[in-house]
């Protein structure tokens, strides 16, 4: 009889350091080194290792907090903001040109906002069920136009009243010992929050509910409360963090806190904590955080190079610093995102490392982990229905039980706001077109993200491959002096790249859309401004500016005169780009009502599994999807140059924002399986008429701009709460049953 054999599962990995850090902490050391030797100026002083390490305690500070979030399966993208607002806030509230209030109600008040901007995103995420990344990306615009709106784009500085509270403002400074209080700070933070995640019941109902958060809830846990908990965290680190940077500068400007959510994340993530839940430790956040900066420092500080300079007939050789261009940061670390997160799922689940030093001893390979996030995941169909809820038998009713009824209904109503407040404008021909000239960029996006939130998916980088495409176009234009076919075939080309980036990694590598295309997002951006040196470019040929003309200019462009009339009077409104917009719209809108395709789109997003078992290629869809919201991206971004006859590197910001609220309030779901072109361009429709309005000079008064992106990102979040509690819910028709049961029961008491 052969006797059993029992595997011994060995000792559990450590939930406070172990392997992963060790190698992050040799990394480190050889990075440093090789900055040492490429810039010794700089990277061979004490100065620059302290500057180091006080520059990473404000980031390593909120990637504790980012860690229970993430560990949680959560994400929270609003940290950035967050840290920006809450110093910009501490300014207003302490300097002495705005409120002038004393430091510890500055403090406290700063203290309060932090805890509510936690909590507001626990609650949307848990209670109203959000999506996590649309939650916290929502409250990132917010925060970023409150910072903005706030400091008037200026900064606020209160050096001499600092001198007045030293205990205060010492934290920022460098104490007795010869290092800078927050590194202190830092370090006490991470071993608490290192302590609480591997030592407590806070750390084991975490990493229980990122584990499996089904499993966790019937095991008692209170999975609702410890997410809410982890942003509560996650808030008052970032709170923290924003209040010592107030300390340090002893002021702030509108750029605190911009791009911090990619630093933080891409710490996180590269520590060693999984996208997909279940695992991190603070020490590998601490590590990865404080990798991200080093990276940061060795990309923005260059190294020493020697130049000759000729002066008549002189040569002198001075010494220099190589730098990267503008924008070459924001790419490094976008890629470095995505990379990280391709790591745990493709390394350290398969636990590639491991295997390869078992097969170089000869030993037998340890069992995989299982590669899926979680034990048990439930089907949810939330999608893609034949008929609309309630149908009535009338054409009135049938209309109003679509989902995009009510974005059809609110453009109508916004539009007769526009005519009762300022009739003298909004009746104006020209001044109509206008406003459906800065529709037709907008409606470009959302055409081709319609398609992806269709699916299921969602692309947070529109704006930004917007941005690419025009940039592109332009430097082909400005700089290399190329012909208009040659400047939009370069655009396009560099546009589809991105896009094709997005469609692969996400498909391909199957990694969560939201993650691969907010790390293009960064990259993109930041191509585009490393191709233009971070300048505006403006004056090319007058012939590529044809595609942003009215249809009356490339009339007459061709030597074709229109008579006066009503025909000569659309022309001269009407530009080429709402056109073509139009034409593309009507094929894309043909492609998803009318086509196999189009079917096979909201399948998807309704139900990927039972799509797959019904023979659909899913992965084909996403694919075609994702592309073909670059696409539209694309054509947006080299009208855009067009029709401005120059290139801003800030073109197409917010736009995702905005597309991603007109899908949604066109009649989208957020969860995928639904989706019209109608709806999509109706609310598209909506938020240019409510930027229109919002900007619209009423009796001597206009809305600034940045409080517009606070309140493009308030309907946002609205929209996405009609979606989940009307439209998913269907609340209204469970009231309505509620109530036709109630009655007759009512008159039967009655009688």
């Amino acid at each position: 009889m052969t006797p059993d054999v029992m595997t011994r599962l060995g000792r559990a990995p450590s939930q406070v350091v172990g392997g992963w850090e060790a190698g992050l902490f040799a990394l480190l050391l050889l990075l440093y080194l090789g900055g040492a030797v490429v810039n010794p100026a700089f990277f061979g002083s004490t100065e620059a290792f302290h500057a180091l390490l006080r520059d990473t305690s404000r980031v390593a500070i909120i990637a504790v907090g980012m860690t229970f979030v993430i560990v949680n399966k959560d994400l929270d993208l609003s940290v950035g903001s967050t840290y920006g607002l809450i110093a910009v806030v501490f300014a207003r509230l302490y300097a002495p040109s705005f409120l002038d209030l004393d430091v510890i109600t500055s403090v406290m008040i700063c203290t309060l906002l932090g805890t509510v901007i936690g909590l507001t995103n626990g609650i949307l995420v848990t209670i109203l069920k959000v999506p996590a990344f649309i939650a916290t990306l929502t409250m990132l615009f917010i925060g970023r136009g409150f910072v903005l709106a706030l400091t008037h784009g200026q900064s606020i500085y209160y050096p001499d009243k600092a001198k007045d509270n030293p205990l205060f403002f010492r934290l920022g400074e460098t104490n007795s010992f010869g290092f800078n209080n927050q590194i202190v700070i830092f370090i006490a933070i991470a071993v608490v929050g290192a302590l609480v995640l591997a030592k407590t019941r806070w750390g084991y109902e975490t990493f229980a509910t990122g584990g499996n958060e089904q499993a966790a809830a019937y095991a008692g846990i209170p999975t609702n409360w410890v997410r809410t908990r982890a942003y509560l965290i996650s808030s008052l680190c970032a709170t923290l963090a924003g209040l010592l940077s107030a300390t340090q500068d002893k002021g702030v400007t509108p750029l605190y806190g911009v791009s911090g959510e990619l630093t933080v994340i891409a710490a996180v993530i590269i520590g060693g904590a999984s996208i997909l839940g279940g695992r991190g430790r603070v020490a590998g956040s601490c590590l990865g955080a404080t990798l991200v900066v080093l990276l940061d420092k060795v990309l923005r500080e260059g190294w020493p190079i020697t130049r000759v300079i000729k002066i008549g007939d002189d040569e002198v050789t001075v010494n220099a610093i190589f730098s990267l261009p503008v924008g070459a940061v924001p790419v490094f670390l976008g890629l470095v995102l995505v990379l990280a997160v391709l790591i745990e799922p493709h390394l350290i689940r398969r636990q590639v490392a491991t295997r390869f030093w078992a097969w170089l001893l000869g030993r037998p390979p340890p069992p995989a982990f299982e590669i899926g996030s979680i034990a048990l995941e439930g089907i949810q169909t939330k999608g893609a229905r034949a008929t609309d809820m309630a149908m009535s038998a009338t054409p009135l009713g049938k209309f109003f039980a679509r989902r995009d009824s009510p974005a059809i209904i609110l453009t109508a109503l916004l539009w007769l706001t526009g005519v009762v407040l300022r009739p003298d404008y909004w009746w104006n021909l020209s001044n109509t077109f206008a406003i459906l000239l800065n529709y037709t960029e907008l409606a470009l996006i959302t055409i081709g993200l319609t398609y992806v939130i269709a699916a299921g998916d969602i692309d947070l980088s529109v704006g930004a491959v917007l941005a690419l495409a025009g940039s592109t176009a332009a430097y082909f234009l400005k700089v290399l002096g190329a012909d208009p076919f040659t400047a939009v075939a370069m655009g396009l080309l560099a546009g589809m790249a991105a896009g094709l980036f997005n469609a692969v990694v996400t498909v391909g590598f199957k990694l969560p859309a939201f993650i691969v295309t907010l790390g293009m997002f960064y990259i993109a951006r930041g191509l585009a401004a490393w191709f233009i040196a971070g300048q505006q470019l403006t004056g090319w040929s007058e012939n590529y500016n044809l595609l942003g003309r009215k249809v009356n200019d490339i009339l007459l462009h061709f030597h074709v005169s229109l008579t006066p009339g009503i025909l000569r009077s659309v022309a001269e409104a009407v530009s080429i780009q709402t056109i073509w917009m139009f034409f593309v719209a009507l094929i894309a809108g043909v492609v998803l009502a009318y086509t196999p395709f189009g079917q096979k789109v909201l399948a998807t997003g309704g139900n990927i599994r039972a799509a797959a078992y019904a023979g659909i290629n899913t992965n084909r869809v996403r694919f075609i999807s994702l592309i073909l919201a670059a696409l539209c991206a694309t054509m947006a971004g080299i009208i855009n140059i067009a029709y401005f006859r120059s290139f801003n590197p800030v073109a197409g910001q917010y736009r995702e924002l905005d597309a991603i609220a007109s899908v949604i309030i066109g009649g989208g779901s957020i969860f995928g399986g639904y989706g019209t072109m109608i709806g999509a361009l109706a609310g598209a429709a909506v938020i240019t008429l409510v930027r229109a309005l919002l900007q619209l000079n009423v009796q001597g008064f206009t809305m600034p701009q940045h409080w517009i992106n606070v309140f493009i990102g308030v309907i946002l979040i609205v929209a996405v709460l009609i979606d989940i509690w009307v439209r998913q819910a269907n609340i209204f028709g469970r009231l309505r049953t509620r109530l036709t049961r109630t009655a007759p029961t009512q008159e039967s008491a009655h009688d």
